[in-house]
């Protein structure tokens, strides 16, 4: 370290003295002025924002500053605006029957961008973003429909459920015939041979005439004697290429050895009538509703 400050050559700036490697000298150039200025500012700033906004939590709250300025109270008061502009509309969706809702041009664009709205935040995550659904979770795309494709039928699936524990939610239950050893092995088996048949799909036919007769006796009474299934009892037409738990071999044995039974929540009480009906009507319209 040098004993005193001394010019650089090159620059012409004064050093710190400090010096590294016998030759790498330490300039002493300070911050310009107008950026010490604005960092005195910031600070100056910063005690000014503590003491007129809420800034400094506290064990159970906050300091109100001030000014009591609420960022809360700005949402909750723009949303009481946007509430208040959008009333014209749900006060006519919620007096409105929901064909009437269909049948106006007006309100069905309203009910639409509500229901997308809904179905994004509370049934995206089981039947995707586009209603394509998954494996166990219904294709809402499509022209099969266990409990019916209706606005109607849509609107009382939404608010009560299926198999929910609303006491007005839709409920059926497959017997598990396997677990609870109503059929064997050998007997699901070829009941299995024969519900894939029915579907068009490649299938044992020694099997398939032997399950015959177990269809009859123990699965036409719901799904029918042709396997096209009944709506009102919530069995799913076992002769087109729609498969909600898939088509396999396995699956099929799968599903008559536990009676499978998804759960659907039930929606009233925790949407308003307004919403549910914008949703009835926008899966309506995803382009398999009846």
């Amino acid at each position: 370290m040098a004993d005193k400050p001394e010019r650089d050559d090159v620059t012409g700036i004064e050093t710190t003295g400090h010096v590294w490697d016998d030759d790498l000298k330490e300039l002493n150039k300070p911050l310009p002025k107008w950026w010490v200025y604005v960092f005195y500012v910031t600070i100056i700033w910063s005690i000014g924002y503590w003491i007129l906004f809420p800034a400094w939590p506290l064990i159970s709250s906050h300091t109100e500053g001030l000014l009591g300025y609420s960022q809360r109270a700005e949402v909750r008061s723009e949303i009481q605006e946007a509430r208040a502009a959008q009333s014209q509309f749900t006060e006519q969706i919620e007096a409105a029957e929901l064909t009437e809702i269909r049948g106006n041009p007006e309100l069905l664009r309203f009910a639409m961008a509500g229901g997308e709205a809904a179905f994004g935040d509370n049934c995206a995550p089981c039947h995707g973003s586009g209603g394509q659904g998954f494996k166990g979770y219904p294709n809402l795309n499509d022209d099969s429909w266990i409990w019916g494709g209706e606005l109607e039928d849509i609107h009382q699936t939404i608010r009560y459920g299926i198999r929910s524990d609303h006491p007005d939610a839709r409920v059926s239950q497959m017997p598990r015939f396997g677990i609870d050893g109503i059929l064997n092995d050998e007997q699901i088996n070829d009941a299995a041979e024969y519900v894939r048949s029915l579907g068009g799909l490649e299938h044992d036919e020694a099997a398939a005439e032997r399950g015959a007769e177990i269809f009859a006796q123990q699965c036409a009474f719901c799904h029918g004697e042709n396997g096209k299934g009944m709506q009102d009892l919530g069995a799913p037409n076992l002769t087109d290429a729609i498969w909600l738990y898939g088509s396999s071999k396995d699956d099929i044995v799968t599903s008559i050895q536990t009676g499978r039974g998804g759960v659907m929540p039930n929606f009233v009480g925790r949407l308003d009538d307004v919403t549910i009906k914008q949703l009835a009507v926008y899966v309506h319209a995803l382009g398999g509703g009846q």
